[in-house]
């Protein structure tokens, strides 16, 4: 929840400065500006070595020393090296003192060698004259002015390149103690996309001249080109060199705010603190880059089963009965539902970790959690950093005395949100870990909820400045909205942390950075200041999160996080926030959800039909169709808002039970997604270009997505439309809705493709098989139903191959791996040759599905020639004889579009189906039968 949900970021703003809060060195105009003079002559290399460990170690001295910004730090240590053979890293910081750095014990990584380190001597010689050669990538210097470059060894390719010239509009490399500026030079044709948190109006794609500013910001998803909820300065880059494409990524590891400006031509970071720390990431695939991008920061956290059902929230179920007819009436309409929300109405006085006694009272909710739990239903709550100041509130009193919150001046920083006046906790102290540790056991020893929600933690603040708690009136006051602050407050402006000397373009109009948050001079544990930490908070409080909930009952945790940093991943799910019920809003949710697959957040959607105001019917409609899709599928609405369930309309309740009722046959994919996006990064929705990186067309597709490699959705995203224009790159696409139909294509096609109000086209690529099981109305149920495999071939090939992959475990098992009897993975296979189709499963670690009795009961094969017929069916090695309960289902597959070389449409090809199969899907099975 957040207070700009209700007033727009402008009159949020009037509000600031015409009150208290006003400044008088705020200005609008933009030293953010990317028009602005150079900043010096930059830096020259004084000395260079090689370290014991291989890496490059040099010192820089600065060439002409100004006060722009700040007085320039007079020597620079650069630590180079290739850390493995696809990542090389470029650290640049204070030659004399150590500098703020993402804490590498909440971010592990290698250390450099500390600032001061004397140059050790030589132990072996890479380095030929200005160029360390690694296996991948090649870094290389120019002296003076220092600049570098980084190139891939295998084709020469500038992948990087920090030189200012004359005629460039910005500087050489510039280091001072709140301002640092590099750039990089750009051939104009890269497609590059990330740097987020960030609601992208013209797409996926980076955009020229869009401003790119990275700071936690409780903003409002509705502001476009703004800095939201989180800070990932990553983004990868996409070449495509006479039709062969390459990818790679660059990482500039910093937690500070940040300016990005993107000409087309050229990239230019403006950073208000820390460090240089860059890494590169060779690819040359974008699953390359992403998995090497992930065994950096931390592979994707693996999530329950029960996680990709769909699930129901709304701020506003103010009592026990509300959410009881919530889940009764899902049951009537018979739309799946997997998981029931609350946001802070279960809570007494808006306080973390309490229940409010009247509206929710324990044992009537634990007796409503036992029924929903018996059936596989789950709950969860949500959790606001802010831990409400009461001297009768045992939550607030043991963090007083664990001595866990963040100060100013050496006392507690006061604080508005939801309750009154709060404290934050200081997740970067090892005793508030303990403490929230304790706490979350505590509350589930009160509740035994199912997952964490962490909401508020960029972290929001209703009041901005230095604030104290009013004598002789309430506050809050109970009546009004909660979120106008009532705190008695004065403005800080007397350091160089509230009041920087450059100043980023905070919430898309340069508010100070302490706007509606923490002060930016308040102190964290060890010293560390708000001013360098602040963009780490939501993603240290999932750490602890994380850790509390691991050490509960030893199940794996479900977290839901707002505010993410780089690694975020590793621990929760985000959604991308306060949304609107429009149809642009409706289209930018697959950008921001394609975009948090690259950062390595895979489980991430929108709040389904939007948080607010009230949507449409047939925005509704279009929208569950889509977030049936999105790998984290939940409706959320506003307090203010008319109710949204699906079965509010009955229209929306039949776009509901169609779209969900795929979703549900498509878990075991949807798992194995996962399982895939935990061991290799993987995201599980995934832009075209990641299957067609070779496919210029696919750069700039945002209106479509994948669902890992071959399931392609497109989805109706304008009002009063009743057909979609959908992009096919070039094979045969197999409708899921109805496999009969098929699109073939031998180049790019863009196809107009029916969808009246009930339908979404969701598509199966030649060349897989997909596993998919009978669904049901919870994910419990439906993963007891047999298995269907769909084996898709090249549309009427003679040869065709699949392949296909499936895994299955005991999902709320901490670990999601082999090798320890709790899960079986199987490897799918399938060839087409001279009229024989031959299907057949690999396993490993076959015990844990043995033990489920899981079955395979149907096989249905895709794209045979519709002229023969299927004959002479084989399981494993034993012809099936008339009689058995086992048959073949032939039906003709017809085509939507297709646009042959011949110019006219001469294939005609078949759907087989066997049913009545009962394999054990631990075993290895093998099934063939001829096409005679």
């Amino acid at each position: 929840m957040l207070p700009s949900r209700f007033l727009p970021l402008s009159l949020l703003l009037i509000l600031f400065f015409n009150g208290v809060h006003s400044r008088s060195k705020f200005s609008l105009s933009s030293s953010s500006s990317p028009v602005s003079s150079k900043i010096g002559l930059g830096y020259r290399l004084v000395s260079v070595e090689e370290t014991p460990d291989g890496g490059l170690l040099a010192r820089l001295q600065v060439k002409q020393p100004n006060t722009i910004y700040g007085p320039d730090i007079p020597y620079l240590q650069l630590f180079v090296k290739h850390e493995t053979n696809d990542r090389l890293r470029v650290h640049i910081t204070d030659a004399e003192k150590q500098r703020w750095e993402v804490p590498y014990n909440l971010l592990p990584r290698e250390q450099p060698p500390v600032a001061k380190q004397t140059i050790g001597k030589s132990t072996k010689n890479t380095i030929t004259g200005s160029e360390y050669v690694g296996s991948n990538l090649i870094f290389s210097y120019t002296s003076d002015p220092f600049s570098f470059l980084v190139k891939r060894k295998s084709n020469g390719d500038i992948l990087f390149d920090s030189s200012s010239s004359d005629s460039d509009p910005y500087s050489n490399l510039v280091f001072k103690d709140q301002y640092l500026e590099i750039s990089t030079k750009l051939p104009e044709d890269a497609a590059l996309y990330g740097l987020g948190e960030n609601t992208q109006p013209h797409g996926i794609r980076i955009y020229p001249n869009d401003p790119y500013t990275l700071y936690t910001t409780d903003v409002s998803a509705i502001n476009l080109n703004t800095d939201l909820y989180g800070s990932h300065p990553v983004y990868m880059d996409l070449r495509n060199e006479g039709g062969k494409a390459s990818a790679h990524a660059v990482l500039l590891l910093n937690s500070n705010g940040m300016d990005v400006f993107y000409r087309g031509k050229s990239l230019t970071y403006k950073v208000i603190g820390g460090v240089l720390d860059f890494y590169f990431f060779s690819g040359p695939s974008p699953l390359d880059v992403v998995q090497q991008y992930t065994s950096l920061i931390g592979k994707p956290a693996p999530m329950p089963y029960w996680a990709f059902g769909f699930h129901q929230c709304r701020w506003g179920y103010h009592n026990l009965s509300v959410i009881e007819d919530v889940v009764e009436n899902y049951q009537k309409a018979q739309i799946p539902l997997d998981v029931i929300w609350t946001d802070d109405d279960h809570m007494d006085g808006k306080k973390d970790f309490t229940l409010n006694p009247v509206n929710y009272p324990r044992p009537k909710l634990l007796a409503f959690l036992d029924k929903i739990h018996s059936i596989g239903m789950k709950y969860v709550v949500i959790v606001d950093p802010g831990i409400a100041v009461n001297s009768s509130y045992g939550v607030h009193q043991r963090g007083l005395e664990n001595d866990v919150f963040i100060k100013y001046h050496g006392e507690p920083f006061l604080a508005q949100v939801w309750p009154g006046a709060v404290n934050f906790p200081d997740f970067l102290n090892p005793k508030t870990v303990s403490w929230w540790g304790d706490e979350v056991r505590r509350f589930h020893e009160l509740v035994p909820v199912d997952g964490l929600w962490l909401d508020m933690n960029e972290v929001s603040n209703f009041c901005s400045g230095l604030c104290k708690i009013p004598e002789g009136k309430q506050c809050p006051t109970g009546t009004g909205p909660g979120w106008i602050c009532c705190l008695d407050c004065k403005n800080i402006t007397e350091t160089r942390w509230d009041d920087p000397p450059y100043k980023i373009n905070a919430s898309g109009l340069q508010v100070p950075i302490g706007f509606k948050t923490i002060a930016t001079s308040a102190v964290h544990y060890n010293g560390v200041l708000e001013y360098d930490a602040h963009s780490l908070y939501g993603f240290s409080q999932s750490v602890a999160t994380h850790k509390a909930l691991l050490g509960l009952e030893g199940k794996r945790p479900f977290i839901l996080s707002r505010s993410t940093f780089v690694g975020s991943g590793k621990y929760a799910a985000h959604w991308t926030g306060d949304n609107k019920g429009t149809w642009d809003d409706l289209k930018y949710s697959i950008s921001t959800m394609l975009n948090f697959g690259i950062f390595g957040m895979p489980m991430v959607g929108s709040d389904i039909c939007g948080f607010y105001p009230a949507p449409t019917e047939e925005l509704c409609n279009r929208w569950i169709e889509l977030g049936a899709f999105y790998p984290f599928s939940r409706d959320h609405a506003n307090y203010y808002s008319p109710r949204q369930e699906l079965y509010q309309w009955e229209s929306v309740a039949i776009s509901g039970r169609n779209a969900l009722a795929m979703r549900y046959k498509l878990l075991p994919y949807l798992y194995t997604l996962n399982y895939e996006a935990h061991t290799t990064g993987a995201p599980i929705a995934r832009p075209l270009f990641f299957s067609f990186p070779d496919l210029k067309e696919c750069y700039n597709v945002s209106t479509q997505f994948l669902l890992g490699s071959s399931v392609l959705v497109s989805p109706v995203l304008e009002k009063g439309k009743t057909k979609v224009s959908a992009m096919f790159p070039p094979g045969t696409w197999y409708s899921l809705f109805d496999m009969k139909k098929t699109i073939v294509s031998d180049e790019v096609q863009y196809l107009s493709l029916p969808a009246p109000l009930h339908v979404i086209n969701v598509h199966l690529y030649q060349n897989s098989i997909l596993p998919m099981q009978r669904g049901g109305l919870n994910s419990k149920e439906a993963r007891k139903t047999p298995f269907t495999f769909i084996v898709a071939f090249p549309a009427d090939d003679s040869k065709g191959e699949a392949k296909g992959k499936l895994f299955l475990d005991e999902d709320e098992h901490p670990e999601i791996s082999l090798g320890d009897g709790l899960s079986t993975y199987i490897e799918l296979y399938a060839t087409l040759s001279q009229g024989s189709v031959k299907v057949w499963s690999a396993v490993q670690e076959s015990k844990f599905a043995l033990e489920k009795g899981w079955i395979v009961e149907k096989l249905i094969v895709l794209g045979l020639d519709a002229s023969k017929r299927a004959q002479a069916l084989e399981i494993n090695g034993n012809v099936v004889e008339d009689g058995s309960n086992i048959e073949f289902y032939t039906s003709e597959q017809s085509y939507q579009q297709a646009k042959l070389e011949d110019g006219g449409d001469k294939r005609k090809t078949a759907m087989v189906e066997v049913r009545g199969l009962s394999l054990p899907v631990g075993k290895n099975f093998e099934i063939s039968w001829k096409m005679g």
